[in-house]
């Protein structure tokens, strides 16, 4: 007894690579909605059910086998329809076999493509409110993220103010279009910008396109793909889970030049290898008589608009939304309360999880606005809303 007392009478210490990042809000805010039976508009999920098509493919896949490995970087016949929607959708060139790679998910992608490129001291621009995983992966290889913090209502980048920003030691540009979570997205006037600052210099840029086909009123989504002097220094991300209505199902993929997908593929296959097959296989199926993209733009608008109507009978007040499937309110004036604390209170008080916005700045900026996903079943939202009526 007394020897078992000895070994475990020691103290391991651990040295956290992320020692201040704790149990993100977005699980914070999904577990207090299970517990009090909320409604959630928190996290990006849809609640409504995947195309029974797409089911029974994956289903049929995996009753002919396709249950083992995929190649490393995805199933080609996946990559070469990936190849032609970019050629349909944006006139551009990505080879299947060398520049395209299927991921597990959009995060992961974004990972990798930090992993691949970022060393020790190197710079990354990102622009905040910003997706929670780009800080993190940036400063678990060591890289230092500069943020350029963007204003509400509208949240434009105003790119002479981001140029004061450039340092030698700057790497890469993280974008972000349609724009989680503002909602906000890049006109032609802001790629014209980034290529006259990205010009001549050796700066890469991060293209987060997980949106890409949920853009609103009749805008052009502008992808770097479009601009073959953006393209040649750049990795788009994009996702599947967005596009087919299954983010469980964690499937995007990566396309770059030769070049550098050379270098993203080197991480890519000791990180997760390959990526889960009779969904490859299924997905793909799916793809080649499917008319998703061309559909998904109005299915999303029908509902933001219906969410808008019906916030418009609440005390909450609408900021622009022009793409993805998120809706930011704020309540200044009604609340002198932290971000945090009123979302919290609106999951206790009046059964509807949210995300407060501080949760998308490094330093916590708190302008008293949260985030609703209205990727829901339009029962969902009237049911939501009609319980925020009450909110003065």
């Amino acid at each position: 007894m007394d020897h078992y007392k000895l070994l475990f009478s020691w103290h391991m210490i651990i040295n956290s690579k992320l020692p201040s990042v704790g149990t993100t809000i977005f699980s914070v805010m999904s577990k207090m909605a299970e517990d009090h039976q909320a409604i959630n508009l928190s996290q990006g999920f849809p609640d409504y059910p995947v195309d029974e098509k797409l089911i029974a493919n994956i289903h049929q896949a995996m009753k002919k086998g396709f249950n083992q490995y995929a190649p490393m970087p995805g199933l080609l016949a996946l990559r070469a329809l990936i190849s032609e929607k970019m050629e349909q959708f944006y006139q551009a060139s990505y080879h299947p076999e060398t520049e395209i790679t299927i991921t597990a998910g959009g995060t992961q992608a974004i990972f990798t493509a930090i992993n691949a490129f970022i060393n020790a001291g190197d710079e990354v621009i990102i622009f905040e409110p910003a997706y929670d995983c780009y800080a993190p992966a940036i400063k678990l290889v060591g890289g230092l993220v500069k943020p350029f913090e963007l204003q509400a209502p509208d949240y434009k980048i105003d790119w002479e103010m981001v140029k004061k920003l450039f340092t030698a030691n700057t790497k890469m540009i993280i974008i972000n279009s349609p724009h989680n979570p503002s909602g906000s997205i890049l006109h032609k006037e802001d790629i014209d910008a980034l290529i006259k600052l990205t010009k001549d210099t050796d700066i890469l840029i991060l293209s987060d396109e997980v949106y890409e086909h949920i853009i609103f009123d009749g805008e052009k989504h502008q992808s770097i793909a479009l601009y073959p002097e953006l393209a040649e220094r750049s990795l788009i991300v994009a996702s599947f889970g967005k596009l087919l209505h299954a983010t469980g199902w964690k499937v995007g993929y990566c396309l770059a030049p030769a070049k550098l997908m050379t270098e993203f593929r080197r991480i890519h296959q000791f990180n997760v290898f390959s990526v889960n097959t009779p969904m490859q296989v299924g997905i793909a199926e799916y793809l080649k008589s499917s008319s998703v993209y061309n559909d998904l733009s109005l299915f999303f608008q029908k509902k933001r608009d219906l969410l808008r109507a019906l916030l418009g009978e609440t005390q909450l007040e609408l900021l622009p939304c022009k793409g993805s499937y998120f809706q930011c309110v704020s309540y200044g004036h009604l609340s002198n309360e932290k971000d945090v604390d009123f979302a919290k209170s609106l999951v206790t008080d009046f059964g509807v999880a949210t995300i407060p916005l501080s949760a998308f700045y490094t330093k916590g900026n708190d302008d008293q606005i949260l985030r609703l996903c209205f990727a829901k079943e339009d029962a969902t939202l009237e049911k939501a809303v009609k319980k925020l009526i009450n909110l003065h």
